[in-house]
């Protein structure tokens, strides 16, 4: 027997999502990728049901992509409430602690703020969705089982006050993959001596993306009443999400060993690091590394 074909048409392409509070990143992605009727889809970094915001949504071979999204660095918008500890970080958790809230000033909020700014180590939260001996963190919370958590390396590129009025800090970050905004918070307030944790989180930026170019599922709804056409208007080209990396165009001979899996000598290519990989006429191949010796070498292609 021959395989089973795919149901739902192959397009191309990452679409900018604003994904609402109160439904999980994979839920957002089905209402999408069934607005679409798209065949292959993925999303790139999950968001509690709590945040709302940027969730880049990766169709077709869009998806070989998907993980050096996963890799970018994230912006946010948080509230935190003072005086207050929960069991998840958030306002879905119940409360575990409770402390008063001082009259902070500037200076005291900037000495909180100082410590968790650069490269630091943060411990993940129980409820989180790593996993220890096969099991997510959040499941074992659920169970009352707390484990060790091992730190691990992140970085605040930015972390700046927008405000601290009425029991709440409000704050823009920036930061590598793997930082949990919520654990941030948890530890500013504990750092003032009160404690807190999160009501409203927006995450703003993804890698070269933003969250001022990204559409409702209410938008979408609307936009898939005509047909699919306008929908797919709205994609955006597989190499956007890799702005942040240099292009390498090839000439047609290196094209061609680049596409049997051979690294190849490009005049004048970067030194070093990730780049993109372009056709003499202008054609997106794939994703290419400078390896050591200097030569442009294949890691993730596209089909043609």
């Amino acid at each position: 027997m021959g395989r089973r074909r795919q149901k739902g048409r192959d397009i191309q392409g990452v679409l900018l999502l604003d994904k609402p509070v109160g439904i999980t990143s994979n839920g957002a992605l089905q209402i999408v990728k069934r607005l679409f009727n798209a065949r292959k889809a993925g999303h790139t970094g999950s968001l509690d049901p709590l945040a709302s915001g940027l969730l880049p949504i990766c169709f077709g071979q869009a998806t070989k992509v998907s993980s050096y999204l996963l890799d970018a660095d994230k912006r946010y918008h948080v509230r935190g409430k003072l005086g207050f500890n929960t069991t998840t970080g958030d306002s879905e958790g119940d409360v575990t602690e409770e402390r008063p809230v001082g009259d902070y000033g500037p200076v005291q909020i900037e000495t909180a703020l100082e410590p968790l700014r650069g490269n630091i180590l943060q411990i993940p939260p129980m409820y989180s969705a790593l996993k220890h001996k096969g099991k997510r963190l959040y499941e074992l919370a659920r169970e009352g089982i707390e484990v060790e958590r091992e730190p691990r390396p992140i970085s605040i590129h930015e972390l700046r006050l927008v405000s601290c009025e009425n029991g709440e800090i409000e704050l823009i970050v920036r930061c590598t993959k793997g930082t949990y905004v919520r654990t941030l918070v948890e530890d500013i307030g504990n750092a003032l001596g009160c404690g807190a944790h999160v009501i409203w989180l927006r995450r703003t930026g993804v890698g070269a993306y933003s969250a001022d170019d990204s559409l409702t599922i209410p938008d979408l709804e609307a936009l898939a009443e005509p047909g699919h056409s306008v929908l797919d208007e709205q994609l955006l080209p597989i190499e956007t999400a890799l702005d942040h990396w240099p292009p390498v165009r090839l000439s047609d001979d290196a094209a061609f060993y680049i596409k049997q899996g051979q690294p190849v000598v490009v005049p004048h290519a970067p030194t070093r690091g990730w780049v993109r990989l372009y056709t003499k006429s202008e054609h997106f191949m794939g994703i290419g590394q400078i390896q050591d010796d200097g030569k442009v070498a294949p890691k993730r292609m596209l089909s043609a």
